[in-house]
């Protein structure tokens, strides 16, 4: 499967973002899909996981209240929307899918595939 996130950008403190992470090759409703971000001289983490059909989810601390993840299988497509951001939620966001589990979770390593990316910058 092949990931483009997209949706990142300037925001200022407090605005909202919808990423979106589109798939294309096999049918996307057989992958379980995550979104994790990396700052600059951090280490990836995890922000949120969604199920196979979109019936379970998961967030970090940080994102709890404040995000929302969803997917449109039909649409092939998966979101984050962002609320109320923060200038530390300033990072590259980027899509994850796998392929073997229902529901990936937050290890990195649960997930065969990644997205090249995506921007987000929160001014304050």
């Amino acid at each position: 499967v092949q990931l483009v996130e997209s949706g990142g950008g300037l925001v200022q403190a407090g605005g909202s973002l919808r990423l979106s992470c589109s798939a294309s090759g096999r049918t996307f409703s057989l992958y379980a899909m995550g979104w994790f971000r990396q700052a600059p001289g951090k280490e990836r983490e995890f922000v949120s996981a969604i199920s196979r059909s979109g019936g379970v989810t998961d967030y970090e601390d940080f994102g709890k209240g404040r995000f929302t993840i969803s997917r449109d299988n039909a649409k092939d497509t998966m979101y984050l929307q962002m609320n109320s951001l923060k200038p530390e939620d300033t990072a590259v966001y980027y899509c994850a899918a796998t392929l073997t589990r229902y529901f990936g979770g937050y290890v990195p390593t649960n997930y065969d595939y990644w997205g090249q990316g995506t921007q987000v910058t929160v001014s304050s």
